[in-house]
């Protein structure tokens, strides 16, 4: 079991309050991700369900059981940092084996634990290397088997990706995302990075100045943005806002449409002058100057336009968002 209940929860350093009162649900099995801009304090949160750090207030329960006052090692949880924190001088096997070894595991036990985690993690061609003999990615994976062989009630992943090179960011996401599916064991995730959030996770948690603005599926929030600040947020590229007679028109303060729910014509509702063209191949994202300020347009690999072209544009109408004066959704 790893069910994670978060009530009321605050942490305060002095009389800054990082985390106001939070309450939060995570399911047995569930892929979590705490999403939002730097300084929003998803890694700080995450640290206070390790027990890296003391709560202010509130509780943090573990399948059920009140694991507040618990050390870190109390509470069935493995952390999986940023860096990688691997000991240079030791073989692979060797740092997998050094939580089972502290643990004062016999050998015959530690060996079939680390083999089985290095064949999960394909490592067992590198289990006799060292660190500075293995790449970014797999000296990440090392680290997970550091966590797997705990067999951990939840896995606790503090934006282990930032540290590789965009190729090897798509691979290990790829490689999470298969673990889960292979030991079915929760997993909370940190990252900045939305793109993350959305291929990942079962369930995201968006977080702003320490407040949780919503929880849902990747999808649900997509498509259905609490606040202005998930719409802007969830989406690559960004949603575009709009307000005064345009919004008016769909009866709200401000009104908001993704880039990809832009039509591109020789007519239409609005009209603009392309200053920026990146042309992709499957995709053409267009930066568009209108009346309106610039709007970020993703049309299909095909469209003829170029900087300094006159081109017209189009809103679906069923996909636009609609927002009042406070940025709630309407």
């Amino acid at each position: 079991m790893g069910q994670i209940e978060l009530k009321g929860v605050t942490k305060r350093f002095g009389d800054a309050e990082v985390i106001p009162p939070l309450d939060l649900q995570i399911n047995d099995g569930e892929f979590v991700v705490f999403v939002g801009p730097s300084g929003c304090g998803k890694s700080t949160l995450l640290r206070l369900i390790a027990g890296l750090e003391d709560v202010s207030g509130g509780e943090i329960r573990i399948d059920g059981r009140n694991a507040t006052a618990e050390r870190p090692a109390q509470r069935g949880l493995a952390m999986v940092f940023q860096s990688y924190a691997l000991y240079p001088h030791m073989s692979v096997r060797k740092n997998i084996a050094f939580p089972l070894k502290m643990a004062k595991m016999s050998k015959a036990d530690i060996d079939a634990k680390v083999d089985h985690a290095a064949k999960v993690l394909n490592l067992s061609s590198y289990i006799d290397r060292r660190p500075g003999q293995l790449s970014g990615g797999q000296r990440q994976r090392v680290a997970i088997g550091r966590a797997i062989v705990r067999s951990p009630k939840a896995f606790l992943f503090d934006e282990p990706l930032s540290n590789l090179d965009a190729a090897l960011r798509v691979n290990m996401r790829l490689e999470i995302s298969e673990l889960h599916n292979t030991l079915k064991t929760t997993m909370v995730y940190v990252t900045h990075d939305q793109v993350e959030a959305m291929t990942m996770a079962d369930k995201i948690v968006v977080l702003n100045a320490g407040r949780i603005e919503q929880v849902g599926s990747p999808l649900d929030l997509y498509r259905s943005p609490k606040n202005r600040f998930v719409a802007g947020f969830i989406g690559s590229p960004k949603m575009n806002f709009i307000g005064g007679a345009e919004a008016a028109k769909y009866d709200a303060f401000e009104m908001g449409v993704r880039p990809e729910h832009i039509r591109v014509g020789q007519s239409g509702d609005w009209q603009g002058r392309v200053t920026v063209s990146e042309h992709l191949g499957s995709d053409t994202f267009l930066h568009v100057e209108t009346e309106y300020g610039l709007i970020n347009v993703r049309a299909g690999g095909e469209v003829n336009a170029h900087h300094g072209d006159t081109i017209w544009l189009t809103p679906d109408p069923a996909c636009v968002h609609r927002f009042d004066l406070a940025g709630n959704a309407l």
